[in-house]
């Protein structure tokens, strides 16, 4: 139904064909969703561009509002139209789908996120999810390996399959340097300093960091070269240090399911991970007696730039906290 003017101080109601009814409805649905993905380009791009995000992150961000998005759509609601009332049901719903208390909290971090960004940017003039709670989370410490369990896993590889070697050498650098999986599947041999031992990684936020390498990671990655080098090599694919039996570079499901199957061949009884060797080799380090600042600078969490390396640390020390500290080099010392 709608009200049309009909003399200066009076309106009447005309009754809408269901017709036309459905095709005003069917226009408004259409202009939400288009103003919506305008927001959300909008978004994904202030969060690439200004805050400086990778990829993964990124895609992480989409997904928390695909969920918002089709919360939205059910509802019939438009950006205007959330309030926080709103998006506490919202939450209640991820958590009726079973949807665990850590995921829902990253889920409504992005929906805060997002709309800080409406306010920011000037499409909205009052937050309504500045006051959303996220689910309460109890203290929860990642699984960490032992030096034994991590020597169980490189020997349950079985060496004499093509892949045994790559395998056993990623595993190594994980354990030996603390890098993230995306750091790992992005390694060229143009970031290993096998002089000064040193390994030129770009992590998060395109962060630069130097991260020292032991002489065991060395010297599993050559003898994954052995390998390699018989290998046919996808075109532009040469730099990368690992690489699937296709050629090409690996990607972070494969590391992912490579390493919990190595885990399980190993008599592992734990959920381990990639990041459970990153967890692994800050835990070693600390047990090792490391300087905490030290390994706040290996693990990537401190904005760093190679000209400035000498200035935030000196990198002798560094490349010492790290080699003496860490169970592999302090093992071959004793031994």
């Amino acid at each position: 139904m709608v009200f049309v003017k009909a003399l200066p101080l009076t309106y009447i109601k005309i009754p809408l064909s269901p017709t036309l009814h459905h095709s005003l409805y069917r226009t408004n649905h259409i202009k939400d969703n288009l103003a919506m993905e305008q927001f959300r380009r909008r978004y994904l791009r202030y969060l690439k561009l200004e805050r400086n995000y990778t990829a993964n992150t990124i895609e992480a961000y989409t997904h928390d509002l695909d969920y918002l998005q089709n919360f939205m759509r059910c509802e019939n609601l438009t950006i205007h139209d959330v309030k926080l009332s709103h998006l506490e049901t919202f939450a209640a719903t991820i958590h009726e789908f079973g949807v665990s208390a850590s995921s829902q909290a990253r889920i409504l971090s992005g929906v805060r996120s997002f709309f800080r960004f409406l306010v920011l940017d000037g499409e909205l003039k009052d937050d309504p999810a500045e006051l959303l709670e996220s689910p309460a989370i109890g203290e929860h410490l990642p699984e960490v390996l032992s030096t034994e369990e991590v020597d169980r896993m490189e020997r349950s590889i079985d060496l004499s399959k093509w892949e045994g070697q790559r395998n056993r050498a990623i595993i190594e650098v994980l354990f030996s340097c603390g890098l993230r999986v995306s750091e790992l599947v992005s390694l060229r041999f143009s970031d290993i300093s096998v002089k000064d031992k040193f390994l030129r990684i770009v992590g998060k936020g395109n962060k630069e960091r130097l991260v020292p390498i032991s002489d065991a990671a060395l010297h599993e990655i050559q003898l994954w070269l052995l390998d390699r080098n018989l290998m046919k090599v996808k075109p532009g694919e040469d730099q990368y240090v690992f690489l699937n039996r296709r050629g090409a570079h690996l990607t972070r499901t494969m590391i992912l399911i490579m390493i919990k199957n190595v885990a399980k061949d190993a008599g592992i009884n734990k959920t381990v991970s990639p990041h459970t060797l990153r967890h692994s080799f800050a835990t070693a380090l600390l047990k090792g007696g490391a300087n905490l600042r030290a390994i706040q600078e290996m693990l990537g969490h401190e904005n760093i730039k190679t000209t400035q390396i000498y200035t935030h640390i000196d990198i002798t020390t560094l490349r010492e906290e790290i080699l003496n500290h860490h169970p592999r080099n302090m093992k071959k010392s004793e031994g």
